[in-house]
C-alpha cells in the first residue's frame, strides 16, 4: 500500500509530464487551470496518466465533474451555488475538502478546487477503496 508522500510524489510526476510544467510550480494548492494551465484536454491527458501510474479506473466525471452543476437553478443562483449546489457538489467529490465554499460560493471559484492536492487526495481515496473492496473479497472467498 502507498502512503500519502509516494502517491504525492507520483501525481506530481503525472501533472509535470501531462501539462508540460516545471515541478517545482506543482504544489499543493497549486489550481491545475490557473496556476498551471490546464485546459480540457490535459485534463483528459491527466486522468489517462494516472489510470496507468496507479493502475486505476477513473470514470468520467468522477474527478473532474464539470457539468455537475449545469442542470438547473436549484443548484445554482445568481452565478452562485445553492446549498443544494454544495450538497451536489460534495456527493460528487467525496474526497474533496469543500470548506473554502462556506465563504466564496461564486461558480468561478469551483475551478479553483482542483488543485494538486486535490488530484493525490483523489488517487489516495481511489486507491483505499480498491484496497478496501479487495479485502471485503478476500473475506469472502
Amino acid at each position: 500500500m502507498l502512503v500519502a508522500s509516494e502517491i504525492y510524489e507520483r501525481v506530481t510526476s503525472v501533472l509535470a509530464e501531462a501539462l508540460v510544467v516545471e515541478q517545482d510550480a506543482i504544489t499543493p494548492t497549486a489550481a491545475l487551470k490557473r496556476d498551471l494551465g490546464a485546459d480540457s484536454l490535459d485534463l483528459l491527458e491527466v486522468m489517462f496518466r494516472l489510470e496507468h501510474e496507479f493502475g486505476i479506473e477513473i470514470p468520467r466525471g468522477e474527478l473532474f465533474p464539470d457539468s455537475t452543476l449545469r442542470r438547473g437553478p436549484d443548484l445554482v443562483q445568481d452565478g452562485k451555488l445553492t446549498d443544494k449546489g454544495v450538497a451536489e457538489l460534495r456527493s460528487r467529490l467525496p474526497f474533496a475538502d469543500l470548506s473554502s465554499l462556506q465563504d466564496d460560493r461564486r461558480l468561478s471559484a469551483i475551478t479553483d478546487l482542483f488543485t494538486v492536492g486535490l488530484v493525490a487526495a483523489y488517487v489516495a481515496w481511489k486507491l483505499d477503496s480498491r484496497d478496501s473492496e479487495g479485502l471485503a473479497a478476500e473475506r469472502r472467498i
